[in-house]
């Protein structure tokens, strides 16, 4: 298998560094016509630096890649329409979009304001939402997309002083879950990539003397399987970093059943525990119905 991206258009948040570069680097060696977005700013956000972005674009060209540059903030909605609008009409479509972009404002919940819950918020999220939403028309108009999501562990198990980063990027988890079955019929894939990389942002968590093992490149190449033609799936989470691979999954117990006609008390509830939480035969669902059918089924059989 060589996967290629030959006449495909991609647009990469948050490129003009770390993850997104790499992305951008990688799809622009095998083909894809590439708009490198960043910002600009600082790692929590403040700040504006058009020339990031532009820098990448010109490292592409130099290597004989077809990139333009973009500095919009697509936290906010004209933004993130500028941005696609600009893709489009440099080469008439969007093909791939990498959502990819974050900034970081950690604090303890206590502490936190609510600026800094909402602004993180803004950019993970809604940045994610408001670039998806510009792209999809066209995606569904050409019967073809790739849109690949950046979670992060902090979302999916949690970290502490990362309330804000923590809700954001598993609010992704649930935009994917409903774009995965919209998309569908339209040929249009979304994924999400769960990264450990030694980036800006990762250099405030990881010790100086793992980050070369932590290379954005070993993440990207996982999310150029993911938004290759050659990749069919929609609505997996991938963990990537420093060469390792999973699939992550949310998955649900087999639990209890209970009498619905009979009296069900806290106590009750109590007493089982051990077996409502057990996760022995736990499996995930497809979609939101397979748990209503599972609720009734569990009726039937008792």
């Amino acid at each position: 298998m060589t996967i290629h991206y030959n006449d495909r258009v991609a647009v990469i948040t948050g490129a003009g560094h770390g993850l997104g570069r790499a992305h951008a680097m990688l799809l622009a060696a095998r083909g894809a016509k590439v708009v490198v977005n960043d910002l600009g700013g600082q790692v929590d956000g403040t700040g504006a630096d058009a020339g990031a972005a532009q820098s990448v674009a010109d490292e592409i060209a130099a290597d004989g890649g077809t990139a333009i540059a973009n500095a919009d903030d697509i936290a906010t909605r004209t933004g993130a329409e500028n941005l696609i609008r600009q893709a489009h009409d440099a080469w008439g479509r969007v093909d791939i979009l990498i959502n990819n972009a974050g900034i970081l404002r950690d604090k303890s919940f206590h502490n936190m304001s609510l600026d800094d819950f909402e602004t993180v918020l803004k950019v993970h999220l809604l940045g994610s939402v408001y670039c998806t939403h510009a792209a999809w028309p066209l995606m569904r108009a050409q019967s073809y997309g790739r849109v690949l999501m950046t979670t992060s562990a902090a979302g999916l198990y949690g970290n502490f002083g990362q309330s804000n980063y923590g809700a954001a990027k598993m609010g992704l988890i649930g935009l994917m879950n409903a774009l995965k079955q919209e998309g569908r019929k339209y040929n249009i894939t979304v994924n999400t990539l769960a990264p450990v990389a030694g980036t800006r942002m990762g250099a405030t968590i990881f010790p100086d003397e793992v980050m070369p093992l932590l290379r954005p490149e070993l993440v990207s190449a996982a999310a150029g399987y993911l938004v290759s033609e050659d990749c069919t799936a929609s609505g997996e989470i991938i963990a990537a970093g420093a060469g390792y691979y999973s699939r992550v999954q949310v998955v649900e117990g087999k639990g209890v059943s209970l009498d619905p006609a009979g009296n069900v008390t806290p106590d009750l509830v109590g007493e089982m525990w051990d077996e409502i939480i057990d996760m022995d035969g736990a499996a995930p669902f497809e979609q939101a119905l397979d748990v209503v059918q599972r609720v009734f089924q569990n009726l039937k059989r008792d």
